[in-house]
């Protein structure tokens, strides 16, 4: 499905019944590694699955920022007049779930993944390698990593959605900085996942979809 929202179109699809879910991928990736998830997802959800502008069937971009990606899911919701709406957002969609959970009331339950509030929280090997890859690939996604986000304690103190905070134990995020996120966040729940990278959970797994449907139940 389409939607033209904050000059742009969204792709997405929608599937399930029940309350809406919107779930947003990460950088360079589409709505399509929650293909495993929706399956068990969608008996308890009316699950709207967004390609990220620039990615998949959405809009191409020329240049990346996560507040127009906030502003996308905010025109979104309002357009589709979704209500009690749960966020489900993973690294880059988590970022925008902080955003927009932040600055507006839309979002009544979050919950992310391997999301991050400033560029240097991922592993200094990574940054690293995020620095090479634009310096011989210029890619504008990876670029937009090396400048954002930029998200300070006092917007996430703002947060007044149902907040679950997810990470891997052998996440690229640093794990001190997934527990600062949680601390900042009032009355959210920490959960570091034993074993798991940033996406082994996620990406084409039911384990995203338990870990949804149990801290909504």
């Amino acid at each position: 499905m389409k939607i033209d929202v904050n000059g742009i179109t969204l792709n997405y699809e929608k599937v399930g019944t029940g309350s809406p879910l919107i779930m947003v991928h990460g950088n360079g990736e589409t709505h399509e590694i929650f293909n495993v998830a929706r399956e068990k997802l969608k008996d308890r959800f009316t699950c709207y699955l967004i390609d990220s502008r620039g990615h998949g069937e959405s809009s191409p971009v020329e240049t990346y920022s996560y507040q127009p990606m906030r502003q996308d899911i905010i025109e979104l919701i309002k357009a589709l007049d979704l209500k009690n709406v749960t966020f489900y957002g993973f690294s880059d969609g988590g970022i925008i779930g902080l955003l927009v959970a932040s600055q507006t009331d839309l979002i009544d339950t979050l919950i992310i993944s391997g999301a991050n509030t400033r560029p240097d929280a991922v592993s200094k090997k990574l940054l690293w390698m995020f620095r090479i890859m634009w310096f011989f690939g210029r890619d504008e996604k990876i670029h937009m990593m090396l400048k954002e986000p930029n998200i300070d304690d006092s917007e996430l103190f703002k947060i007044k959605a149902k907040t679950l905070v997810l990470a891997g134990s052998n996440d690229i995020i640093q794990e001190s900085h997934t527990r600062h996120i949680a601390d900042c966040i009032k009355g959210s729940t920490l959960c570091i996942l034993p074993g798991e990278d940033h996406g082994s959970y996620i990406k084409n797994s039911e384990k995203i979809a338990d870990i949804i449907l149990d801290f909504c139940k």
